[in-house]
Order: structure tokens, then sequence, then C-alpha cells
């Protein structure tokens, strides 16, 4: 846990430089990557949501492509093409930007449905098939998606299977006025994502995702996370509750955040803290609940107050 923590720190410093301000998003989408997850960063624009990831990328020195999502992508665009070499006289393939170890699908909801679904496979499996053949990604692989919740023209909203595919969704928000002034400076002379370097490698990354998997959870808190989980496909304004996938992401993440916390074992507290971004936008209201303009968010805020918190000792079993 020492070299852990002393990485963690490490990557989040880093990170900070570029991003300031936001040290629970940093953290989260830092949890979600250690926890083999992909991440959904729904802002306005302007607020550093691709410099976010851009900057976890370098400080992991894991390898980097950007995808600009606009409604002609092709699915090609994203996952590569067979083209004919004359000289060999045989179709070579050429790699596209799926093939990096992180990914930001910028304003994914440009992209056509028949283009965001080129991203299922690579999610889900960690491989693309072009052609009859499959090709394997090299991990550590992260998606992390990007888009403006305000501007819906010409968009194509995700639908809930890919929305199932995100373990997390998160938003970055409006720097302090402080903060900001300090990025005014700190971006006069150039910008300080170019200034960053690596301060853990791939290998460090792949250690850590397997140290995550080690966190130990009580069975009285996979008890708990589970009834909230359960309480979502009970709840009266949801037509769609939390699925299994749900659960083993909130799972995943709440080991993933204990360990950025420096403890080996999950307390209840991770589990309340990480349910919202996790959870819900899993979550179908029903057309009723929408009329009356009820939310996901405090739908999911009530189910997860009806739910006792347990007390104990989670060191063990």
């Amino acid at each position: 846990m020492s070299e852990f923590r002393r990485a963690i720190k490490d990557v989040i410093d880093n990170v900070e430089r570029v991003v300031l301000d936001k040290t629970a998003t940093v953290t989260a989408a830092l949890a979600a990557f250690l926890a083999g997850g992909h991440v959904l960063l729904e802002d306005v624009p302007g607020v550093a949501k691709t410099m976010l990831v851009r900057a976890l990328s370098v400080s992991s020195g894991c390898t980097f492509m950007r995808i600009q999502c606009t409604p002609d992508l092709l699915p090609s665009d994203v996952s590569g093409v067979s083209i004919y070499n004359q000289k060999t006289q045989e179709f070579e393939f050429r790699r596209g930007p799926i093939f990096a170890q992180v990914v930001v699908a910028d304003e994914i909801n440009r992209a056509t449905p028949r283009t965001q679904s080129a991203l299922l496979e690579a999610m889900s499996e960690g491989q693309v098939s072009v052609d009859g053949k499959t090709y394997k990604l090299k991990p550590p692989f992260a998606v992390f998606a990007t888009q403006n919740p305000v501007e819906h023209e010409g968009t194509f909203p995700l639908p809930e299977a890919q929305l199932d595919r995100f373990m997390a969704k998160l938003s970055v928000g409006y720097p302090h006025i402080v903060a900001e002034a300090d990025i005014l400076e700190r971006t006069r002379l150039g910008h300080p994502i170019d200034a960053i370097k690596p301060v853990v490698d791939v290998a460090t990354i792949l250690r850590m995702q397997a140290a995550v998997r080690q966190i130990f959870v009580h069975e009285k808190v996979r008890e708990y996370l589970l009834q909230i989980v359960t309480r979502t496909r009970q709840s009266s304004h949801l037509t769609v509750g939390a699925s299994p996938r749900a659960s083993m992401a909130l799972f995943r993440m709440a080991q993933s955040f204990a360990a950025i916390n420096g403890r080996g074992y999950v307390i209840p507290d991770d589990v309340k803290a990480l349910a919202h971004p996790v959870v819900e936008h899993r979550l179908i209201l029903n057309p009723e609940s929408r009329l009356r303009r009820v939310t996901s968010h405090s739908v999911l805020a009530s189910l997860i107050a009806e739910v006792k918190v347990p007390a104990g000792n989670w060191t063990s079993a």
C-alpha cells in the first residue's frame, strides 16, 4: 500500500498542475481508471474535460488518442480500416485511434448511433473485430467520453445500453474564482499540459489495477451496496433500475476509491459517496415522474436515505 499511496499522490499532484481546484473529480476519474472502467464526462464546453483525461494519460505513461465525434464520423474512423498494398498485393490493417490505451471520444453524442456502437465491443471486451479478424487492445484500456448537456441540436443521445457501459458519469464544473485567476497566470506563456511528464509507468498502473481487486469488502458492506441497487428496481418512479453491471461497477469502484484513500478495505461511506456517479446515469424515469419534474438524482438520493448504513469493523470478515 505504501507504493500504491505514493503513486496515487504523484499522479493526482501531476494532473492538478493542469486541472486546478478539481480534486474530487480527478480522484473519481482515477478511481474508475484503476477499477478498469470507462467514464462519461458531461459538462459545458471549456471546463478542461479533455485536458483532465490527457493529463491523466500522460501522468500514467499511457498512449493517448482523441476522437472528435461528428455526424460524418464512420466506424472505420474509430476502429481502423484494411487498405490494399499494391507492392505486397495484400490488404493491410491500419489501426484506428481506438488502439490507444486512453481514448477520448470528444462530444460522443454528435456521432451517429452506428459510430457510437463501434465503441461497444472495445469497451466491453477489450478487443476490436474488423473484416473477420479480432485484435486485442493493449491494457490498460479506458474510454473517456465527453458530452455537452446543454446543446442538443444535431446530437444523437446515447442509448441506455451504451450508457450502462460507462462505470461512472462525472461532471467537472466551473473553477473557483481564485483557481481561475491561477489558470490565467499559468497559461499566459503556454499550456501546463505541455510541461508535465509521466510520474508512473504502464507496468505500475497494471500492478495498481491488480492491487485494487484485492481490497477487502465486508459482507455487510456488500449487502448495503446491493440494497441500494435493488431498491432502484423497485422504485415507482423508475421504468428501469440499475443492472447487475451497475452492482459490479459500484463494487469495483468502491475498492479503487478505498485504495486511493489509503485503506485496504471498503467502508459504507465509500459506497454512499460513489452511488450517484456510478448508478444515477443508468436509471430511467417513467413518463409520469418526468412530467412532475422528478429527477434521477432526487430518486436515488431518496433511496440511499432509506437504506440503513451498517455499523461494524470493516477490516475483517
